[in-house]
């Protein structure tokens, strides 16, 4: 069921409003006169996006905040020792995960009363009709818990390879223009606007640079270590036997960092990936940022989608520079990001897609 929530079919339809999300978001950081925490931000746009374009709920901006800082709650006490004591971790994630329910049960219930001016079947009408096909209504709590995964699912590891984008266009300037000029010759950026209608599907498969780039954020910022794994039969590793029945943990980070295929492994390098390198086809599961095998992440084309399209709108309309004398320290925990969020100073721009910088913004300097 959930694997059509992420076809080809539904991506497509996803995309024009993954877009508006995205626009909404960088004019809202350009418009904001002091530098932005990005990873903090990035956080509060994958949130968007999950509620507005997969779940297709119409919540109001002011109540979508309170939800958010709900949610943020919600995660930050997900790991927590399961010791229900008053002001426990623990409790305010299980209080949390009550109001955020009650939330979604409201939102769910409006979704399903008021259907006119659908444009496109999201992620939740896919849920619930194929709870139908398969001769099933799903309940409400069936419901709450599916959308409380969707949103869960795409939420932290989506802002954290956002935040990583950000920070490596940010130090590699080359690579942004190298976008820029791939944009250019597929006729997509013209006069440093995005061409109406440009943007479809086939039309983002078929930038190669921007998907190297993607898949490099990805390879040297893989948003989460690991993952596990339960044992179906027992079998043996360098010389030690794992038995049938024990979990175990494959390490991401770590088989990218140790990968022989990989060169200069600490190098950013979109090119490693480009046809005439092609480093990540050489041999099975060298590269898995999403996981492989039948269990690989089902959502990760949904994912490699958002990152591309945001990486279209930096490169085509956005002007940005490091808020901060140096970059940021990196932290591993829970999912990659820098440990002081990365503050950036996005610029607004005027119609004809020139930086408006008056005042202080124009002591700031050049920008990338």
């Amino acid at each position: 069921v959930f694997s059509k929530i992420f076809s080809h079919e539904a991506l497509e339809s996803y995309l024009p409003k993954i877009q508006l999300v995205i626009k909404d978001t960088l004019r809202a950081w350009s418009s904001n006169p002091e530098p932005i925490n990005v990873y903090h931000e990035a956080q509060k746009l994958t949130f968007r996006m999950a509620i507005r374009v997969l779940l297709g709920f119409r919540i109001p901006d002011e109540e979508l905040g309170r939800l958010f800082e709900v949610y943020q709650q919600f995660v930050e006490n997900v790991f927590s020792l399961p010791v229900d004591l008053p002001f426990s971790g623990y409790r305010r994630g299980i209080r949390a995960r009550e109001t955020l329910q009650k939330g979604l049960e409201k939102a769910i219930q409006e979704k399903l009363q008021n259907t006119q001016g659908k444009d496109y079947a999201d992620a939740l009408d896919i849920l619930i009709e194929s709870g139908k096909e398969h001769g099933k209504e799903l309940t409400m709590q069936e419901l709450k818990d599916g959308t409380l995964e969707l949103i869960f699912a795409a939420y932290a590891t989506t802002a954290s390879a956002s935040t990583s984008l950000i920070m490596q266009l940010l130090k590699h300037p080359c690579v942004l223009e190298k976008l820029r000029e791939e944009l250019r010759s597929k006729g997509i950026l013209h006069n440093g606007c995005i061409c109406e209608g440009s943007l479809r599907l086939d039309t983002i498969s078929s930038l190669h640079y921007l998907d190297c780039v993607i898949k490099e954020v990805l390879r040297l910022f893989t948003p989460i270590s690991g993952g596990y794994r339960t044992v179906l039969q027992t079998f043996e590793l360098d010389g030690f036997q794992i038995p049938k029945g024990w979990s175990v943990m494959y390490s991401i980070r770590d088989t990218h960092d140790t990968a022989p295929v990989f060169k200069d492994v600490d190098v950013f390098d979109p090119d490693r990936f480009g046809q005439g390198r092609s480093e990540d086809k050489d041999g099975r599961f060298h590269y898995l940022p999403f996981g492989g095998g039948v269990r690989t992440c089902l959502g990760k084309h949904l994912a490699k989608l958002f990152l591309k399209a945001l990486a279209i709108e930096l490169a085509s309309t956005s002007r940005f520079e490091l808020a901060t004398r140096t970059f940021p320290r990196i932290t591993l925990v829970p999912v990659v990001h820098p440990v002081d969020g990365l503050k950036v100073k996005f610029f607004g721009l005027d119609s004809n897609q020139n930086e408006i910088l008056t005042g202080t913004d124009a002591m700031l300097g050049a920008t990338v």
